[in-house]
């Protein structure tokens, strides 16, 4: 009686043993799903660190402010200076800061200063941006093709990218402005026709170690098209350094622009952007000095505070720095 009562007791207490063992196992799973929900992703790590730096959070206040500028060009123009950018008087020309009803001053023909800057940090801005869009699309799909096929078509491509490094770029831009003169679309179009050889060769690099990932052969199994796999697989995973290039190039294209303009060869005169600005003004510095500063100091500041954020964003989306 005494054996066939332990041998009971083991039977009953068994069950119970598996039920907390099954009750345990679910509790560790759910404690390990709400960890991983948790975890923050890539991009919110990267935010982190952004933040965390407070030079780029300032440049990127200041780039906000410029953007905001540009784009209230003509609520500047109709409610806080009144007056067009390409209406002159030559009774007020060369006015001083502050002086009468010009906040900014007015330039050699009497332009009020404040709208022109405004409009020309639309046009300077509209052009780096579009610009650096045009050289991505192009740059990135030569990089992404060459880098994805390899073999004859990527020698191809890239010997064009060295036909078209080795031309004097800005010899090229000047004689092609010279021709057709174009505005400022046509303009950075031209730009991005002489810039996309070196996001091609960055977007190549990164595809030749992202095309023989195992998620990439997993997708070749299952019947994935050659562009869905470059597109849908591939080009997401090299977002962060495209996002890094266009913000270290726009300040390149904006005084790639700035200095096209001052030469004669960009943006044409009545259409203001800064380049230009300082074109008209250069003639004229010794009688107002601020039609010099005004837009050298706008390129100036736009230029490095956007520098300033690619900065910060190169180091935030490191993917060898760790929290």
């Amino acid at each position: 009686m005494l054996e066939r009562s332990e041998t009971l007791t083991v039977d009953i207490d068994k069950p119970a043993t598996d039920e907390g063992t099954d009750a345990e196992q679910h509790r560790r799973e759910a404690l390990l799903r709400n960890e991983l929900r948790s975890t923050p992703g890539f991009y919110r790590r990267a935010w982190r660190r952004f933040s965390q730096n407070k030079v780029s959070m300032v440049a990127l206040f200041v780039s906000g402010l410029i953007i905001l500028f540009a784009l209230s060009a003509g609520i500047i123009s109709e409610f806080v200076s009144g007056y067009d950018y390409s209406t002159g008087d030559l009774r007020a020309k060369h006015v001083g800061p502050f002086e009468g009803d010009h906040i900014l001053g007015t330039d050699a023909n009497g332009r009020d200063l404040l709208t022109r800057l405004a409009y020309g940090a639309r046009v300077s801005l509209r052009v780096a941006v579009l610009a650096a869009i045009t050289t991505l699309i192009i740059g990135g799909t030569v990089g992404a093709v060459s880098g994805y096929f390899g073999g004859i078509l990527d020698g191809v491509l890239m010997r064009l990218v060295d036909v078209i490094l080795s031309l004097p770029g800005l010899a090229i831009l000047l004689l092609v402005s010279t021709i057709f003169t174009p505005g400022p679309t046509g303009l950075a179009f031209v730009i991005a026709a002489i810039a996309w050889t070196g996001i091609a060769r960055l977007v190549r690099a990164e595809v030749l170690t992202l095309r023989n990932r195992d998620y990439i052969d997993a997708a070749r199994v299952v019947g994935a098209s050659d562009g869905r796999i470059i597109f849908r697989h591939i080009m997401p995973n090299v977002v962060p350094i495209v996002v890094v290039w266009i913000s270290l190039a726009i300040p390149s294209l904006i005084l790639t622009e700035a200095a096209l303009s001052f030469l004669g060869f960009g943006v044409r005169i009545p259409t203001p952007s800064w380049g230009n600005m300082l074109e008209v003004a250069s003639g004229f510095y010794t009688q107002s000095l601020w039609n010099v500063f005004l837009p050298g100091f706008a390129i100036y500041l736009t230029v490095l505070s956007i520098n300033l954020v690619g900065n910060g964003l190169r180091d935030a989306l490191d993917p060898r720095l760790n929290d």
